[in-house]
């Protein structure tokens, strides 16, 4: 029972982190990836879809996106959507090919950035603390259905903070390397 309170909490713990990481991504640097497309939609036959499924998106070089179209007609839906989003960019369409350069950040739009984050991984710490409460809470409900001694249950919250200390040490992790990313000129 200890175990899979345990284990139950590590998987949800991993789970934050990675949520965590997938909000992360969508922040824009200075540098081009491929990730920062995906939540923009084209209308493709009368339906919504994420651009992905209209083409290749790919890196020319560490400013500039690339999007290959498979339909020849799609490509003016595509650099409209990719202009209509809220992402601040601009592409441009060079017949057979639409490139989308990376505009540099300011310093003070990289300043504001870098609170975004900051905001995303306390976010994160909250999940990840409030996972600890459900796991304690869980083996407290043990020790008074008289389940697990007081010993067991000592020992469990104590294995379960090590665990939270590990993911919230991970998460500082993680937010450092993107405010790195963020100032990086």
């Amino acid at each position: 029972m200890i175990n899979d309170i345990k284990n139950n909490a590590e998987q949800k713990m991993h789970k934050a982190l990675e949520a965590l990481k997938s909000n992360l991504s969508k922040v824009r640097t200075g540098r081009a990836h491929a990730g920062l497309l995906d939540q923009v939609m084209v209308e493709y036959y009368g339906n919504m879809v994420p651009i992905s499924q209209v083409g290749n998106v790919g890196l020319a070089d560490a400013r500039t996106i690339t999007v290959q179209v498979w339909e020849k007609p799609m490509l003016a839906k595509v650099e409209k959507a990719i202009r209509d989003s809220d992402l601040g960019l601009n592409p441009s369409n060079s017949g057979d090919m639409i490139r989308v350069p990376m505009p540099p950040l300011t310093e003070e739009r990289r300043r504001d950035l870098t609170k975004v984050v900051k905001g995303e991984g306390e976010d994160g710490k909250v999940a990840v603390r409030n996972i600890r409460r459900d796991a304690n809470d869980q083996l407290k409900k043990l020790l008074k259905d008289k389940e697990i001694s007081e010993d067991d249950e000592r020992r469990a919250q104590d294995e379960i903070q090590k665990l939270t200390d590990k993911f919230v040490a991970e998460v500082d992790k993680v937010l450092q390397a993107k405010e790195a990313d963020l100032m990086a000129i």
